[in-house]
């Protein structure tokens, strides 16, 4: 799995390097996640969308994994920059609804420094 994480003041940037956010990786992208936000305590996080092309419910779950650690440590999320794909399966899930999505990631980054 191929990825990256940018630390910028309070806020993390985590970036998937990825086409697809599906079975294959999800389990990996949970595991990530987790050790970002139990282990490092970041609280503030960036989830960068702009490579990943496709996204099936597993890779849905990895996401709500994160969202879930940060609601219950008062952290906040945001996706940014998803494809038209990944956005209508958002959308279509009514994930949209629990996770605020932004176009870029300049704009989630925005978002989060007021909070």
């Amino acid at each position: 799995m191929n990825y990256e994480i940018k630390k910028i003041d309070d806020i993390t940037i985590f970036k998937l390097n990825e086409k697809r956010l599906d079975t294959n990786i999800s389990g990996l992208v949970k595991g990530e996640f987790t050790l970002l936000l139990k282990v490092e305590g970041v609280n503030k996080l960036i989830l960068d969308l702009s490579e990943v092309e496709t996204c099936d419910s597993s890779g849905l779950s990895a996401i709500l994994v994160a969202n879930r650690i940060l609601n219950s440590n008062n952290g906040s999320m945001r996706l940014a920059a998803p494809s038209d794909k990944v956005y209508s399966l958002i959308k279509i899930t009514q994930l949209d609804r629990v996770l605020p999505v932004c176009e870029t990631v300049e704009q989630a980054f925005e978002e989060l420094k007021k909070e």
